[in-house]
């Protein structure tokens, strides 16, 4: 059993967490929890290291065995140094570390999401959760934009991760994306273009979404082909840009059900 959180393999563990700079050095992320371990298995993503409690290994002997035969390399922790190591409070009591991998676009790809500079990785994992959930076939985020392998927006995304392509992208990347897949792209904007449930996202698209403090940057208002809006007759000013960006996603959903 590791006892002490000063092991080289539960400092690398708590980098990883806690550093974008070391997950882009390493090409490696660490999950957190029961579910996001199961997510992984079902992923085929490689992993690498499991540090795990023993009330994790007398409740989940399955997911163990599982994470072995894959070859993940299992190490035992104290309850301290799992307190030492997670992100979280109250830590499940396992870890994982796997290898990232640059996902590939669909052949095929007629629904996007593009993210500008969305800095908060809770909403950034929570979006994901949602365009996963509405079958979107890949997100895009442009310059300024959390890191998605982060814990937050890992928690956030709930295995969105390994549903759907994640890619961080230049906006010339993102260009050349949306030509190749003939992608309109419309973008999300308070009081802009018409209410959201006019316009037309039965075509293929790719919807922007710009950061809370700042709205849309210029890359993006050079990308879109048009505008569109959330009615608020409540009279607020703006959404949570998780909860607009679902909105919005689900429509495209509605839309092509009752085409």
């Amino acid at each position: 059993m590791i006892n002490s959180a000063q092991n080289p393999k539960v400092q690398e563990t708590r980098a990883l967490l806690r550093q974008t700079k070391r997950r882009k050095q390493a090409g490696a992320f660490v999950l957190e929890g029961v579910r996001l371990a199961n997510e992984a298995l079902l992923s085929g993503w490689p992993l690498r290291l499991a540090l795990y409690t023993e009330a994790l290994a007398a409740a989940e002997p399955g997911l163990l065995r599982q994470l072995r035969s894959k070859g993940a390399s299992l190490e035992l922790v104290s309850d301290a140094v799992m307190a030492a190591a997670a992100d979280t409070q109250t830590p499940q009591g396992i870890l994982l570390q796997l290898a990232w991998q640059p996902p590939a676009l669909p052949a095929q790809l007629d629904f996007a999401l593009v993210l500008d500079g969305l800095a908060d990785p809770g909403n950034l994992g929570t979006l994901l959760r949602s365009a996963a959930a509405a079958g979107c076939g890949a997100v895009l985020l442009g310059p300024g934009c959390a890191d998605a392998y982060g814990p937050k927006a890992l928690r956030g995304g709930m295995g969105a991760h390994f549903r759907l392509p994640v890619l961080p992208q230049s906006w010339g990347e993102i260009g050349a994306v949306l030509a190749q897949h003939k992608l309109q792209a419309v973008l999300t904007a308070a009081g802009e273009g018409p209410a959201y449930y006019a316009a037309d996202l039965r075509q293929p698209v790719a919807l922007i979404l710009g950061g809370e403090a700042h709205g849309a940057s210029a890359g993006a208002r050079n990308l879109a082909g048009q505008s569109l809006h959330i009615p608020m007759p409540g009279g607020s000013e703006s959404l949570n840009v998780a909860i607009a960006g679902s909105i919005v996603l689900f429509e495209v959903v509605r839309q092509r059900r009752i085409a």
